[in-house]
């Protein structure tokens, strides 16, 4: 039984190990597309950071399930912080929108989708 349960405790320790990274595109103002990644680790959430050559912007979010939507803080180095909300159609793939302080409202893409922006 001892065996089991430290077969079964190293099992998700490795699962934990495992960070998985998808493409993401955020359309901003005037159209300006930034581009970058997420990596999401298993039971950990993840994180995204995302530039257009001169402003990059990066933010954390919570594990969500298929269907399920996660709002997470968005910092950017012009001085812009704001909001996302973003569904997950699967584990790796989505999107949905950030509002920043200025009230402006940005698309926001991950998975397969953020290639086609």
């Amino acid at each position: 039984m001892i065996y089991k349960i430290v077969a079964l405790t190293l099992s998700l320790a490795g699962l934990s190990a495992c960070d998985v990274t998808y493409p993401v595109a955020v359309v901003g103002p005037s159209d300006t597309v930034f581009r970058g990644t997420a990596t999401s680790a298993f039971l950990e959430g993840g994180w995204f950071q995302v530039s257009n050559g001169t402003t990059t912007c990066r933010g954390r979010y919570l594990p969500s399930s298929a269907g399920e939507t996660t709002t997470f803080p968005v910092n950017c180095s012009n001085g812009l912080n704001g909001i996302g909300t973003a569904i997950f159609e699967d584990g790796r793939a989505g999107g949905g929108f950030i509002t920043m302080q200025n009230n402006s409202r940005w698309q926001f893409i991950f998975g397969p989708g953020a290639l086609r922006v």
